[in-house]
Parts: C-alpha cells; sequence; structure tokens
C-alpha cells in the first residue's frame, strides 16, 4: 500500500521560494507558537500549540517513499522563527515549517512509514504516530478506520442505505449526523463489524435487513445499540473483499464477490479501479488541491476550471487513486475529458455546455465555409457505386442500414454538398466543405481495394472401388496421425468432414468413401497442401493404368467472396404428343454435373468455401412414353479448406450388373439336371464419381501462392 500526500519534495521547495512573497499579500489569523515531541513505548506524541484554537483537525497526508507525513493548516502563519528543527525522537527524524500565504504546511519526516491519529484539546492539537505492522493480513492490522475528530459533539446515525453497485458489489451508505465520527471497522469470523463510536442511531433504524434479493455477496445488515457506540454487523456470503471510505458525512462501505483465479497468486480486483493505493484523511480541505494530488499521482497533467471550488471531507485507507477521483466527481457533480495525459476537470454542466457550443459552432462553420471541388480516381470500385454511398445509398453488395429520417440520414456529405460520377474515366467529382473532402478521401482508400483472387481447380474422376481403396490406403500410410473420424464407407485416417459444417483442426488425412451396399451417398474428405501434390500424381496413375479416367478437370477464376459455377453435362428431350389440332412438341430439361463454390479467404491464409455440388443423370429404364426421369443428388455445405489442399466429395457411382447364360435347349432347363447341360455367368462393375475441389490464393502479381 502507498500512502500518500501532496508531491511534498517538489511543493517544498516551490513554497520556500515564494513564501516571502505570500506573506506580504495576506494576513493569517492564526499561528504556529510552539511544536514539542515525546516518546510513548513505540509511539510518538507531537504537542502543536497555536495562537488560537482550531474549529477542526487539519486535513493530513502521507507519503510511503520517502516516509512523510504532513498537515496543511489553513489561515495559519509560521512563529516558530525557523523552518526546519531536527527531532531523532524514535522514528520521527526532522520535521520542516513552510508558510505559503496565509497557509502552512508542517511535514514530519519519518524513518518508516507510520500511521497518525490527532486530537484537539484547547489550544494545542495532538499527533500521535504509530508504527504500521507488518503482520497480518491488511484486514487485521488496519481495525481503526478514523478517530474522532469533533469532541464533545453528539454524534448520531441519521439513515442506512443499501445498494446494488453497476458491477454487482453491495453498496451500504451511512449518512452520519457529523463528519468528525470516530469509526473501527474490523472482520470478525465470516462477517464485518463496523463501531460508530459514541453514537446514537434511530430507533426505526436498530434492525436487521435482509438484502439476499439484491443479488451482492451481503446477505444480511444488522445495526443494533452496544453501549455507547452503534455497531454494525454486515454478513457477507462466499468470498469477498471490502473497502470503505468516508466522504463528508456520508461513510460508505463497499463488498464485492471475490472471482478466484488459479493463475493468480493474490485473489482479488478491488472494484476494478487499477491506480496507486493511497489513504488519505482529509478533513474540510481544498476540493482542487485534492484533485491536483491525484492527477499527480496517476501521472497525468491536470487543467482544473476555476469553476471549481469547495471544501471536502474524505477518510480513505487503502484505496486506488482513481476511485478517490470518482469519488469527488459524485460528491461535487464534476466530470472530466482526457487528451492524451492531459485532462479537464470541471462541472459537468459546464463541460455540456462547452462541448455544445463547439458542436454549433462547427455546425454554423459548415454551413459557411466555402465549398472545394476535388476529384478522386477510383482503381477498383464502380465511381456510381461509390457515389451512391456517399449520398447514403450504399455499395452494391454491402448492407446497408436504413437511418431513422430516410437514406437521407446516412449521407457521407454534407447537406450543401453533392458527387458526379463519370462512369467513362470511373473518377468521382466531389464539391464539399474540406472537412468533409477529409471524410471522403479516408472512405475511398478504405472502400477501393481490390480483391484477392482465388483459382478454383475441379477434376471430375471416374474410379473403380479397387482404386478408391488402393488411393485411400496409400494416403493414410503418409498421414501418421490417424483418428477415425467417423464417416460413411471404408474409413482411413483423419481430417474427415462432417456435413454439420464442422471440420477437423488437422486439415489432414483421408476418409475416401467406398461402397459395399446398393444405394448412393455422399462423404468429404480433406487433404492438407502436401497431400494434394500426392493426389494429383496417383490421379495421373490412375488414368495410365485403366483403374479410372478423368471426365472433366475445368478451372475459374474468381475474386474472394464471389460465386463461381461450372458445368458439364447435357439435355435430355421430352416429346409432349400431339394433339387433333396441334403437333408434337419437343422440350429439353437439363442433365448435368454442376458446382457452385464461393470462397471466402480468412485472415490466417485458409479458404473457407460455400459449396453446391449437383449430380443429374435421366433413368432410361424407368421412362414413361420415352420421356425418362432425372435422377439428382444434391449437396449444399460450408467447409474450410487450406490453401492448396483439397476437399473430395464422393459417393454418385454407377452399377453395371450383366448375366450370361450358355445352354443345350430343352436338356439345359430341365429342373435340378439342367445345371449339367449350362453354363451361366454373372458380370457386376461398379465406378464411382469423385469430384477433387482445390482452391488457390493468387497474389497481387497473378502467381498462385
Amino acid at each position: 500500500m502507498k500512502v500518500i500526500n501532496y508531491a511534498l519534495a517538489a511543493v517544498a521547495a516551490t513554497c520556500l521560494a515564494l513564501a516571502g512573497i505570500a506573506q506580504a499579500q495576506s494576513v493569517a489569523n492564526n499561528a504556529i507558537e510552539q511544536i514539542n515531541v515525546g516518546q510513548q513505548g513505540g509511539d510518538i506524541a507531537i504537542k502543536i500549540d497555536l495562537k488560537e484554537p482550531l474549529q477542526l483537525p487539519p486535513a493530513g497526508f502521507g507519503i510511503a517513499n520517502p516516509a512523510k507525513i504532513a498537515f496543511d493548516f489553513p489561515s495559519t502563519a509560521n512563529a516558530l522563527g525557523k523552518n526546519s528543527q531536527t527531532v531523532d525522537t524514535g522514528d520521527l527524524r526532522s520535521f520542516n515549517v513552510v508558510q505559503v500565504g496565509d497557509r502552512t504546511r508542517l511535514v514530519l519526516n519519518l524513518v518508516r512509514n507510520m500511521s497518525y491519529s490527532t486530537r484537539l484539546d484547547g489550544k494545542s492539537l495532538y499527533v500521535t504516530l504509530v508504527p504500521i505492522s507488518t503482520g497480518g493480513s491488511l484486514a487485521q492490522r488496519v481495525t481503526r478506520f478514523t478517530e474522532e475528530s469533533a469532541i464533545g459533539v453528539k454524534h448520531t446515525v441519521q439513515d442506512i442505505n443499501f445498494r446494488r453497485g453497476k458491477d454487482g458489489e453491495a453498496r451500504i451508505v451511512v449518512e452520519l449526523g457529523d463528519s468528525g465520527t470516530g469509526i473501527d471497522i474490523r472482520q470478525q469470523g465470516s462477517a464485518l463489524i463496523v463501531d460508530f463510536a459514541k453514537t446514537s442511531t434511530p430507533e426505526h433504524l436498530r434492525r436487521k435487513l435482509d438484502v439476499t434479493d439484491f443479488g451482492t455477496p451481503v446477505s444480511s445488515i444488522e445495526t443494533k445499540i452496544k453501549g455507547e457506540n452503534t455497531q454494525m454487523t454486515i454478513t457477507p456470503k462466499g468470498l469477498w473483499e471490502h473497502n470503505a471510505y468516508q466522504s463528508d458525512n456520508q461513510f460508505i462501505i463497499e463488498v464485492k464477490k471475490i472471482i478466484e483465479d488459479p493463475n493468480k497468486l493474490v485473489q482479488g480486483t478491488k472494484l476494478g479501479y487499477q491506480g496507486p493505493r493511497v489513504s488519505i484523511n482529509y478533513q474540510n480541505g481544498d476540493v482542487r488541491a485534492l484533485l491536483r494530488l491525484m492527477a499527480e499521482e496517476l501521472g497525468f497533467n491536470a487543467v482544473i476550471s476555476e469553476t471549481v471550488s469547495g471544501t471536502t471531507t474524505l477518510v480513505l485507507k487503502d484505496v486506488p487513486a482513481d476511485q478517490v477521483v470518482d469519488i469527488i466527481f459524485q460528491q461535487k457533480g464534476l466530470d472530466m475529458r482526457k487528451n492524451g495525459n492531459v485532462i479537464l476537470i470541471a462541472p459537468r454542466e459546464e463541460l455540456a455546455t462547452k462541448e455544445k457550443l463547439e458542436f454549433e459552432s462547427k455546425q454554423q462553420n459548415s454551413e459557411l465555409e466555402p465549398l472545394k471541388l476535388e476529384n478522386f480516381q477510383l482503381n477498383y470500385q464502380k465511381s456510381a457505386d461509390v457515389a451512391r454511398l456517399l449520398m447514403g445509398g450504399g455499395v452494391a453488395g454491402a448492407v446497408a442500414v436504413a437511418a431513422p429520417g430516410g437514406a437521407a440520414s446516412n449521407r457521407i456529405l454534407s447537406k450543401r454538398g453533392s458527387v458526379i460520377a463519370d462512369p467513362t474515366s470511373n473518377i468521382l467529382f466531389v464539391n464539399d466543405i474540406p472537412s468533409k473532402l477529409e471524410e471522403v478521401r479516408a472512405l475511398i482508400k478504405s472502400v477501393d481495394i481490390g480483391s484477392r483472387q482465388v483459382m478454383i481447380e475441379a477434376r471430375v474422376v471416374e474410379a473403380n472401388d479397387s482404386f478408391n481403396r488402393d488411393l485411400g490406403a496409400r494416403l493414410s500410410f503418409i498421414n501418421t496421425r490417424r483418428t477415425g473420424i467417423g464417416g460413411t464407407g471404408n474409413e482411413i485416417g483423419g481430417g474427415a468432414y462432417s456435413p454439420s459444417g464442422q471440420t477437423s483442426t488437422q486439415m489432414v488425412g483421408v476418409n475416401l468413401p467406398s461402397f459395399t451396399n446398393a444405394g448412393g451417398a455422399l462423404t468429404f474428405s480433406l487433404f492438407n497442401q502436401a497431400l494434394s501434390r500426392i493426389l494429383n500424381v496417383e490421379l495421373a496413375a490412375l488414368e495410365a493404368d485403366g483403374a479410372g479416367k478423368i471426365i472433366s478437370s475445368p478451372r475459374v477464376l474468381t475474386a474472394n467472396n464471389v460465386k463461381a459455377k461450372m458445368e458439364d453435362g447435357t439435355e435430355v428431350p421430352y416429346v409432349t404428343p400431339g394433339t387433333s389440332t396441334s403437333a408434337p412438341t419437343v422440350s429439353f430439361k437439363p442433365a448435368k454435373l454442376s458446382l457452385e463454390v464461393t470462397p471466402q479467404i480468412t485472415p490466417d491464409g485458409m479458404i473457407r468455401m460455400k459449396l453446391v455440388v449437383k449430380k443429374e443423370d435421366p433413368d432410361w429404364t424407368r421412362a414413361v412414353q420415352g420421356n425418362p426421369p432425372i435422377k439428382s443428388s444434391i449437396v449444399e455445405t460450408d467447409v474450410l479448406v487450406e490453401n492448396g489442399g483439397t476437399v473430395v466429395i464422393g459417393g454418385v457411382y454407377k452399377t453395371d450388373n450383366s448375366t450370361n447364360t450358355e445352354k443345350v435347349p430343352f436338356l439345359g432347363d430341365l429342373p435340378g439336371i439342367g445345371w449339367l447341360f449350362k453354363v451361366q455367368s454373372k458380370d457386376s462393375a461398379r465406378r464411382e464419381l469423385l469430384i477433387f475441389i482445390t482452391p488457390k490464393v493468387v497474389n497481387d502479381r497473378m502467381n498462385l501462392n
């Protein structure tokens, strides 16, 4: 934990230089007359005698490295006759007293970091320095939240509210009668105990609140009177952490659930704030000074508006600096605007008014600013499409979202702007204000880019079963990683593509279809680029050995996300009989093998293809009046393939069965003994249609990657 004050080293030097001038410009009402230091065991007692009694203890800050504690005395002069004194009592080395104008700062230089408490007694201020224990957790060693600073005042609890924060944390807000109430907070077992010293509570607030339904880590809050104190018992559930702070008369406790992360050595988030942790006891101090302090600690250059004024009371322990700023903003109605490492702090209304005036000024400038004509030469997009986009119509193929005001509300040009497209030269002429021309230039730079090209190579192969099995076995032998992903037919290797559209992460392997049943099916296999090269050699050997033939090998070049279509086949004539008044007519129906593919190049260089494969054949065995029906097999799917890899679609096959009988007439037809006089042979041939699709990305120089 880092305990912090104003940047004491830097401020002290500046204050010493300006002290003489500032003293001549203002007159202090009080003065520090004497400082006495004594040691009580491990504690250090400091007595500060003043000319007049203080109404409230001074604002105090601390810094951990080097260890210092400082107090600011408003309207107070330095009447000691010196600016520094060496003490060497316990952990207190020395102190410095610096006056700037009517304000005096007392800086205690320590050997190590210490906590402190203050007490007013007549014209004297008593400060007690206590060493901070290094043992135990923070919740165990810090039990005293703040000392009672308003002696003799009747302290009361005026109201208790419970709220649920935006991140699901519980916020208990206690309204106090004054800011000088002494508060102790400690963890006792699984509960959090808060004691308000010498504080009374109205009867209607002495009750137990069940807050389980709020969905926070806190399940109940019980408030009761214990002796002359008020005690609040907060009962959380599960793993939790708490954070407490006081802002003027409000004491706030936040309890948040801890989400365990096994990769973290220390669990907890402290409500998501990331700034350095500070501890502050700020009694009726200047808001501007505290904001400057937090900005310096966060590493920002702060510009604070002159309208930010007033004082605040904050008591914080182990709170991130950015949360301190957030608390001040909520308390004083402030906001900020950040530009790089510079922040402007001002009231919310002032910032909103300023931004509104700036916007109105820009609107007025755009209506009065002279127009400028500029032409843009387009390389890839059509000028007419870009012109529609600038006017709010959108480019062909783009998805447009309509605004409430219609298409004109989506226009990029200003109200006075206009655009003309010349389709012959593909030049765009834009007439608008310079700021809009910059936007048009940026938009054209983003839109006018060439689409990457994809070469789709398809090979339609008719192969017999023996070659199918042999090819699958060879490629599986090369791919030693066998996954056995399911499919139809003989499964060899891995990397199969399932009809649901999911691909294996290997992108390697074989799952060539091979059927023993009499039914048609379609299956898929994926190959990586290395296996695709071996596949080309095997297909060449296939045709050379007569085990099959390549029906067609079309190629098509298409742009990224643009559909390509390939067809191969014939059209079957259909004769419609004539009537007594009309002659017979002939029409044609297609019976083709067609392939539609839409490639999409992914950011990692893979190619995603949307495939539609259709195989149509006339069935002459079932012809009706000489007109055959068309048998159709259609597959529509989505597959992810490596650049240069291959996807195989197989399963469209045909079977030819023939029976040949040679016999002696009459004797070969006798039952039983007829087999002695005849010879019968049966031939069966099954040929399967395999479709190999290989996409390759074409680079800018028209070379295949």
